[in-house]
């Protein structure tokens, strides 16, 4: 069976379907990632990159037609397939409709769904190709492959990116956090000889060290307790294409040993395999972390970096790219109005003179998140200073570039946007800005963009008791 690299999104509210769903598929040679209902699915798909989501029709509070929808108000393109044990022709043909891809009715054997998906991403694939589409996923969003920038220095980096981008020499990114380092190493990808064939991103720190070993190497049906069915690790689903890993300083000492081994014997050893097997990969390596001092830590194998470093790349931050902040936000508000279906605004000269003066610790993750948040509770046709929320004590002209290194760590670790939903997000906003006017709601309306309906309406939702608020 030929191994895939697509990421999939599997939704069912039934805990051992979407077991059975994920096993399946995982033993395809898919990337899978599972959500228990349809509110957690459109979070993860907005923050994710998925090739297709396969979602269960009837679920509580959300269903798989509610889902397919919010999908394609994301990304159009996106194929979504169907599942339900209760179709009807109607049924059916209101699903394609608004735009699923198939329509899967149960009781189905797990041959027919990996047939069913792997003709719906083909399908996609060539509309893609006969369309000369050159797209990708961001966020959730669709992208054109490009890097917005006007900065010299970012615009040279490029170049010299593009010139190396055909051999098969290792990169190492480095950058803080929100610089965009994937990015860079796609960026990589589609302008080498290999951009035809699998790019796999492995992020070393979000999987648990225990398990990153199998993820990356694989393992065969038996090699240990729960190993079930054979298992395709990283590297070979990367064969002939780019694997990038993500986060690299955070991987386990013991593993970098058995890395720098299948870097160095262009092999790898399967857990519970007999023989190893060839490979061909380019990898590129990201990290915001400074390798060497991990290295006189004894907590990263100096060979390891030698040997990942052989092309070293430096990604500088958001403060330090002169004339591209304004050029981003625009970007984004752009983008996040066409997701929402708002009227585009604009920003204010005194926004403009906020955005440019504020320090950017989370770099353009942090502006992309603010922007968002702007466009959400700006009500009129411009932005203002009430919508960026950036009064914090740092935002003052002159000191975008006076902070040494460690200060600017110890106010990326503290400023830097909370990974939470951006139900959460509003939430926090509504309270933190009825708190600044002691729950004064007319007060608090003007500052937010909505009216007091609108406020009072949310504090419905959040379940707070009118009585709480006082004067108007």
């Amino acid at each position: 069976m030929m191994s895939n690299t697509e990421r999939l999104l599997i939704v069912d509210d039934d805990a051992s379907m979407r077991m059975a769903l994920y096993e399946s598929l995982s033993s395809c040679g898919y990337e899978v990632e599972t959500a228990e209902n349809g509110m957690d699915a459109l979070a993860k798909f907005k923050n994710g990159r998925f090739a297709g989501v396969v979602t269960d029709m009837r679920m509580p509070k959300m269903s798989g037609m509610d889902v397919l929808r919010g999908v394609k108000r994301i990304s159009p393109q996106t194929p979504v397939i169907l599942i339900t044990a209760y179709g009807t022709v109607n049924t059916a043909v209101e699903a394609m409709k608004e735009g699923a891809a198939e329509f899967i009715m149960k009781p189905f054997s797990l041959d027919d769904l990996e047939f069913a998906v792997k003709n719906v991403l083909a399908a996609n694939m060539a509309s893609k190709e006969e369309k000369g589409e050159d797209e990708e996923i961001f966020g959730g969003v669709s992208s054109h492959k490009e890097i917005i920038t006007r900065d010299r220095k970012i615009l040279e980096l490029l170049d010299m990116l593009k010139s190396v981008a055909k051999s098969k020499s290792s990169i190492l990114i480095q950058g803080e956090s929100g610089t965009g380092k994937e990015l860079f190493a796609r960026y990589v990808y589609r302008h080498s000889n290999r951009r035809k064939m699998p790019f796999v991103a492995v992020n070393c720190a979000a999987i648990p060290a225990q398990l990153l070993e199998s993820e990356m190497f694989g393992y065969e049906k038996g090699a240990f307790t729960g190993a079930t069915v054979k298992k395709v690790g990283k590297f070979e689903l990367a064969d002939g294409g780019t694997l990038l890993l993500d986060e690299i300083s955070e991987m386990d000492i013991q593993l970098q040993a058995k890395l720098l081994r299948v870097i160095q014997e262009s092999e790898v050893d399967r857990l519970g395999g007999k023989m190893p097997i060839p490979i061909d990969v380019r990898i590129i390596a990201t990290t915001n972390a400074d390798l060497q001092s991990r290295i006189l830590q004894k907590t990263f194998r100096s060979d390891l970096y030698y040997r990942l470093n052989v092309i070293p790349v430096m990604i500088p931050p958001l403060r330090e790219r002169n004339g591209d902040t304004i050029l981003l936000a625009e970007y984004f508000i752009k983008k996040y109005s066409e997701l929402n279906e708002k009227k585009e605004p604009v920003l204010s000269e005194e926004a403009k003179g906020m955005l440019m003066n504020y320090p950017w610790p989370g770099n353009v993750r942090e502006l992309e998140n603010v922007m968002e948040r702007a466009v959400l509770i700006c009500s009129s046709d411009l932005i203002t200073p009430t919508h960026l929320f950036l009064d914090r004590k740092d935002n003052v002209p002159g000191t975008s570039g006076a902070t040494n290194d460690s200060e600017r760590k110890v106010r990326q670790e503290i400023d830097e946007p909370p990974k939470t939903t951006l139900y959460e997000m509003e939430k926090t906003m509504i309270f933190e800005t009825l708190d600044r006017v002691n729950w004064n709601k007319t007060k608090a309306s003007k500052i937010l963009g909505i009216s007091v309906r609108t406020l009072r309406n949310k504090l419905n939702e959040y379940g707070v008791n009118e009585s709480h608020s006082d004067e108007d």
